[in-house]
């Protein structure tokens, strides 16, 4: 074909391009009207799930929602659709948000003298916190909470496997939980 013979299909081509752009806009508006109408609901105490290709912003508030009222293992499994979608920052405020909902429930355990409950949230608050970190390694709160967290835990090396382990270990005479730090460091 020679270019005067394609004259008159450029009008259409034109049109089916101008079509094909305006449904592609259509749809992110309606993709981005969904996100807003589930962050509204989520806003207002409603449990909503996010629709399936949500971003890591709404992946977040969903999870935030769910960290408030102690839904740690529902939270707990967005975790990986927060990091690949939200970014470092959103990632880092994802897991400061599971370090306190952690230490919360081990406060909790603390005060009702549930000791052996405790410690292992407090090692997992620990954990969410330097995750944090890892993320954002400016994020002060984060490094404030750890610290916290590390004065109600005292982490300890593990002894390697071997002949160590295969004699009679002592009974514990006390705690890894020294007690609730007061005042500031």
């Amino acid at each position: 074909m020679r270019p005067a013979d394609l004259k008159p299909l450029i009008p259409a081509l034109m049109l089916a391009g101008a079509l094909a752009w305006l449904a592609q806009s259509a749809w992110t508006l309606r993709e981005a009207h969904a996100e807003r109408a589930v962050a509204r609901a989520l806003a207002s105490n409603r449990d909503v799930e996010p629709p399936h290709g949500a971003s890591g912003e709404l992946l977040f508030a969903r999870a935030h929602f769910l960290l408030v009222r102690d839904r740690i293992d529902e939270a707990q499994a967005l975790s990986g659709r927060i990091v690949e979608r939200g970014g470092p920052s959103v990632a880092a405020r994802f897991f400061y948000d599971l370090g306190n909902a952690r230490s919360r429930r081990a406060v909790g355990a603390v005060e009702s003298s549930q000791i052996d409950k405790a410690i292992p949230e407090v090692r997992l608050a620990k954990e969410a916190y330097r995750s944090a970190l890892r993320a954002d390694p400016e994020l002060w709160d984060a490094r404030y909470n750890l610290d916290v967290a590390m004065r109600l835990v005292r982490d300890f090396p593990e002894l390697e496997a071997g002949e160590q382990e295969t004699k009679a270990q002592p009974k514990k005479l006390w705690t890894d939980l020294p007690g609730r730090p007061r005042g500031l460091p």
